[in-house]
């Protein structure tokens, strides 16, 4: 049985439908990565599972629970981490974890083995105010995870966080999915995704547009291609045009060729370059990026492309969440 499971979501503000008709589930010991764009619907279909909003339709059952309806008992089994750290100022690291360790069935040691786990061993008497953005984040994670949730909500987890920190929360959470919690993460950070996820469901307008594993998505689904560094502002549409398939600049400096990789058209791409006395930096062939595909295949959703249909799938706690505006 799914952890979370999401059945023809639909959210609506007035007028406004902000999820339209989503599905997926998110099971016991697996992390699933839910992406999109600012306003794709992605705030409005956590706050439902997280017992926030009522539906306007379908159904949203977390450990077979309603969690309007059952609030307090989803609640109580759910670890979440908001986007926007919502921790008192003035209390310390230690204050807060014995604190909710108190609130909740917790073993014994369990604030001083987090303190450890989310290295704030030297930090645990300092005021919250005086925590660096990464040290926060840390401690936001580590009162999520107080009392051993089944199920754990991450919103953003590794924003602001430096590399090692970022190491110390992947590390954190992949070892609760080894303990069999179900995650939910969504991330502007596709990096982050890519190393985290198991699975990925992308959403673009309140839609359900691709599901997979990231290998999936960045390999099976779209196939291969060649991504290459290289001075921003290059005639893509000549360089296309010479080597037979579309090229892309996501970022400036950031090429992608959407073809099949193989030693000619990477020849060809070299060769084009040298005439014009460009050096090739960086160059990756074979899989896809997670980046270019996720840039792919929402610009397709924009243009009414379907080449790769959606799979259909049939605690909250410790800090409050404003309204906010519908996304």
């Amino acid at each position: 049985m799914p952890a979370i499971s999401v059945e023809n979501l639909v959210v609506a503000y007035g007028a406004h439908t902000a999820v339209h008709d989503v599905s997926f589930t998110v099971s016991p010991g697996e992390i699933v990565g839910l992406l999109g764009v600012n306003g794709a619907g992605k705030t409005s279909t956590v706050e439902v599972i997280e017992g926030y909003r009522r539906p306007t339709a379908g159904q949203v059952r977390v450990l077979d629970l309603d969690p309007v309806a059952d609030h307090g008992s989803v609640a109580a089994r759910m670890g979440v981490l908001l986007q926007e750290d919502a921790l008192y100022p003035g209390a310390r690291p230690e204050e807060l974890l014995r604190l909710f360790a108190h609130l909740y069935d917790t073993e014994p040691g369990e604030a001083d083995t987090l303190i450890e786990a989310v290295k704030l061993t030297d930090s645990r008497h300092t005021a919250v105010r005086k925590l660096s953005g990464g040290e926060k984040r840390r401690l936001g994670l580590a009162l999520a995870l107080i009392g051993s949730p089944p199920v754990l909500i991450l919103d953003e987890p590794t924003s602001g966080v430096d590399v090692a920190g970022r190491r110390i929360i992947r590390d954190l959470v992949k070892a609760r999915r080894e303990a069999g919690t179900a995650v939910l993460l969504t991330t502007h950070e596709l990096d982050e995704a890519q190393r985290m996820a198991d699975r990925l469901v992308i959403i673009h307008e309140g839609r359900v547009i691709a599901e997979g594993s990231v290998e999936e998505l960045t390999a099976g689904r779209i196939g291969s291609g060649i991504r290459f560094q290289a001075p921003p502002g290059l005639q893509i549409s000549e360089l296309a045009t010479t080597i037979g398939v579309a090229v892309t600049e996501p970022e400036p400096g950031s090429y992608f060729v959407a073809g099949e990789a193989n030693p000619e058209l990477v020849a060809r791409i070299t060769v084009w370059m040298a005439e014009r006395g460009v050096m090739v930096g960086d160059l990756r062939a074979g899989r896809h990026h997670l980046e270019d595909v996720f840039l792919m295949i929402t610009d397709q959703a924009e243009t009414g492309e379907t080449p790769n249909p959606p799979r259909s799938s049939p605690r909250s706690r410790r800090s409050g969440r404003s309204e906010g505006t519908p996304t």
